[in-house]
């Protein structure tokens, strides 16, 4: 019963917390409308989600989110002080290529979405077998320590979280 109601709760809680932040106003009619888009658009799509990820512990999810944000941050203090300071001649910008250990479609989804989303890094194309990423980096006079601490940072962690 609580399947039917709430195919993908995690959806739910995210689309719900997304559009009260989109709304920006903390009224009930706000709250109340999250709450329907919350539980309308995971029951509306879940026809087309046959098999869904297993996704493990949320405290991991907390853990990686949280792990994300911070390499953000910092990250984007890291490429503010390269293109003010850095003449081009010192910079080593640099294709890796990162093997995956992920199998989850989902999995290999976010850990792309992670690698793009911090400044510096661009995730630029998926192996025609899934084994391995394309990263494109700014700067990387090592591009094996980028692909190490892409493994070790975010892609171990995807692991606890999917499989």
């Amino acid at each position: 019963m609580i399947r039917k109601i709430l195919p993908h709760p995690y959806l739910t809680l995210t689309l719900t917390i997304v559009w009260l932040l989109l709304a920006n106003a903390y009224t009930l009619n706000s709250l109340v409308f999250a709450i329907l888009v919350g539980l309308v658009i995971p029951w509306l799509t879940a026809p087309y989600w046959p098999a869904r990820p297993r996704i493990g512990n949320p405290v991991k999810i907390l853990e990686y989110i949280l792990v994300v944000i911070w390499d953000i941050i910092v990250a984007n203090i890291t490429v503010a002080k390269i293109v003010l300071f850095m003449p081009n001649s010192k910079l080593h910008p640099a294709w890796v290529s990162v093997p995956l250990d992920l199998v989850e479609p989902e999995a290999i989804t976010v850990l792309a979405g992670t690698i793009t989303m911090t400044p510096g890094t661009l995730t630029a194309e998926l192996a025609a077998d899934g084994h391995s990423l394309l990263v494109h980096c700014l700067h990387a006079p090592d591009a094996d320590a980028v692909r190490d601490e892409i493994k070790t940072r975010y892609e171990a962690r995807l692991k606890e979280i999917f499989e």
